[in-house]
């Protein structure tokens, strides 16, 4: 049974849900927590390097790799390369502060891209085999990317938490604004998974027929 709707409106209402989650992890990370810096004596301006590389890089450029208006073997493929090059980064700036990285779902996420480059980009596999692994490379892909969405929650959780541990204000601007990030993550998740799996056009129910104008 279809969704009865088409991607194009929840691909529209991802592309705005992206923009906004970007801007709030740049505005929380510049404006609230000091800035951006892959080296500096003050440990806290290199994390924030980390959320805005693991957000904006690995979940919001990935996502484009699900994305139908784009969707072709090398832009997919791209997509997923500088995916993971953000989470490399993003993991190394993790480690400069003690961060603890979840690297079991980035070897689900790299793990997958192999496959994909292997089956269906190069050497790549017989015109059959393809076909019928296309169903479990998808499946599979949007479940790494429900695991990738649910990290990014955990993230957010977890700064917070230490935040407001550490004297923030659980009820002052920076804390709302973390929340609402995290808010619009679930969202541009829950737009991107519906435009994932929705047709790029409704087709007619078997046995339809139009009425004959006379």
């Amino acid at each position: 049974m279809g969704l009865g709707v088409r991607a194009a409106p929840f691909t529209y209402v991802a592309h705005a849900l992206a923009v906004a989650a970007a801007v709030m992890v740049l505005v929380w990370a510049i404006h609230f927590r000091g800035g951006l810096a892959i080296e500096a004596t003050n440990k806290n301006l290199i994390f924030n390097v980390h959320p805005v590389l693991m957000l904006i890089g690995y979940i919001i450029i990935g996502s484009e790799g699900n994305n139908k208006n784009v969707f072709r073997p090398l832009a997919h493929e791209q997509n997923f390369q500088f995916s993971n090059i953000s989470f490399i980064f993003g993991s190394y700036n993790g480690i400069q502060v003690r961060l603890t990285t979840n690297y079991h779902e980035e070897l689900d996420w790299f793990s997958k891209w192999i496959f994909g480059l292997v089956t269906f980009f190069f050497p790549g596999a017989a015109p059959n085999l393809r076909k019928s692994l296309l169903p479990w490379h998808i499946l599979f892909g949007l479940f790494v990317y429900i695991l990738a969405l649910a990290n990014a929650e955990l993230g957010f959780l977890e700064k917070l938490t230490f935040l407001e541990s550490s004297g923030l204000d659980k009820y002052g601007t920076e804390a709302f604004l973390v929340n609402f990030t995290a808010l619009i993550v679930v969202l541009f998740g829950a737009s991107v998974m519906v435009a994932a799996i929705a047709p790029a056009r409704l087709e007619e129910p078997q046995g339809y027929a139009p009425i004959p104008e006379n």
